[in-house]
């Protein structure tokens, strides 16, 4: 599971989802059943982007509409003066029957290095 600060933000659209789509089945050949991306947007966000990155088949795009996941996660920052509202932290999880099992949180909040698919791939 991977979760991004916002749909069609620049590092999500150009480099997080885009290395999950296209390792896809090099995950799901080392066991992962499914691969989703949940953002703070709607769902009707999330279904577009999706489209607009092909993801159908190989990642599952989820919304956090009002923010309540990221929350309860204790994953979102402030980031009103950019996007309007709390978001998630750029961050990847492994979970294994609801629980996480490794989680790969990015030190700066919306950084590109920790929680990219390749990290992913090298622990599993």
């Amino acid at each position: 599971m991977l979760r991004v600060p916002g749909a069609f933000t620049p590092g999500c659209s150009k480099t997080h989802l885009p290395g999950y789509i296209k390792e896809a089945e090099s995950l799901k050949s080392k066991g992962i059943d499914l691969i989703a991306c949940v953002a703070v947007n709607d769902a009707f966000v999330m279904s577009e982007w999706g489209k607009a990155h092909n993801a159908d088949g190989s990642v599952t795009l989820l919304a956090d509409s009002k923010g309540e996941l990221a929350k309860a996660m204790d994953l979102s920052f402030d980031a009103t003066g950019a996007l309007g509202n709390h978001r998630f932290k750029r961050f990847a999880a492994i979970v294994d029957n609801g629980k996480i099992q490794k989680l790969f949180v990015e030190p700066d909040t919306t950084g590109l290095n920790v929680s990219l698919v390749e990290n992913v791939v090298k622990s599993l």
